[in-house]
């Protein structure tokens, strides 16, 4: 039999739990965060975020380690409670592995814009039916009746999305969209996304046993991930300040970066992915009452 149409054998990696504890992952954790008491907690708090998410735990360990990392640089939580930064399972066509992507989560977005010391306040909320009464994209002014009652307001369709910030020297940006341009964005951009699906799946036409193929941000919490994009908008083309730290934030959401063990650095990844849909099942993101921030009032 001649040996060289015999197919090199596929080499498994190990699972991140025991990935993480090598010694050139170890350097590579020790040599990013410099302080051990914080290399310590991070292992703790990443390995514990990968357990309970099983596709995570088929990713390329490499991935996990290089996105938490950033996450961590950022000084953002992976918790899915949270939703700050969340770690996303995808498939590598060319390669054949799973990789693991950096997804910013709009509350990290509002946390990094926190940390400017520019922002008086900043804000990204649904608009329900009955409420706008005008948006005037000229002077960027809204008129709203907002819904006071709490069930009622939340029982409510969502119409449109508005987000605005004012610096403390008193500059002030403000945008709204409506759902269906929201809609169209999503459908352009996300291609784990389909806004016909997402039509069939808000009529209940979708199966429940199906449901299982459609768990990406945008199916799961349609309005967090608008909230997000509000802010990206603004962030990108409304003169926002953006710190250092913003600036790696932005350029780094939605990418996949790598770990090395042997060259102790993190590199980018520019493969292109390919969605598992069913992956971000443990990744539901939990809403949060108050998403407008005061920064005099914290101060």
């Amino acid at each position: 039999m001649n040996s060289q149409n015999k197919k090199p054998a596929k080499t498994e990696k190990p699972k991140f739990s025991v990935a993480i504890t090598t010694k050139g992952y170890q350097n590579l954790i020790n040599n990013t965060l410099g302080d051990p008491d914080r290399a310590k907690r991070f292992v703790a708090t990443i390995t514990s975020s990968v357990a309970v998410n099983p596709a995570l735990q088929d990713c390329d360990a490499g991935t996990i380690l290089a996105g938490g990392l950033l996450g961590e640089s950022l000084n953002l939580s992976p918790s899915p409670q949270l939703g700050q930064f969340y770690l996303v399972p995808f498939n590598d066509r060319k390669t054949g592995t799973t990789k693991a992507q950096f997804i910013l989560g709009y509350k990290g977005y509002l946390q990094l814009a926190m940390r400017s010391g520019q922002l008086k306040k900043i804000n990204a909320v649904e608009v329900k039916r009955g409420e706008l009464i005008k948006f005037d994209p000229f002077n960027e002014d809204i008129e709203v009746n907002l819904i006071e009652d709490f069930n009622e307001r939340k029982a409510a369709p969502t119409i449109g999305y508005y987000a605005f910030f004012e610096l403390t020297n008193g500059f002030r940006k403000a945008i709204y969209w409506s759902r269906e341009q929201m809609m169209s964005h999503a459908d352009t951009y996300s291609p784990a996304f389909s806004a016909a699906v997402f039509e069939k799946i808000e009529a209940g036409e979708i199966p429940e046993k199906d449901m299982w193929k459609y768990s990406s941000f945008w199916y799961k919490n349609f309005d967090d991930m608008a909230k997000k994009t509000m802010l990206r908008q603004l962030i990108s083309k409304g003169g926002c300040p953006m710190s250092t730290e913003m600036m790696d934030a932005y350029v780094s959401d939605s990418k996949t970066f790598v770990g090395s063990e042997d060259s102790k650095t993190i590199v980018v990844d520019n493969e292109e992915p390919e969605v598992i849909e069913h992956a971000v099942d443990d990744y539901e993101a939990v809403p949060e009452e108050q998403t407008e921030f005061d920064f005099e009032e914290i101060q």
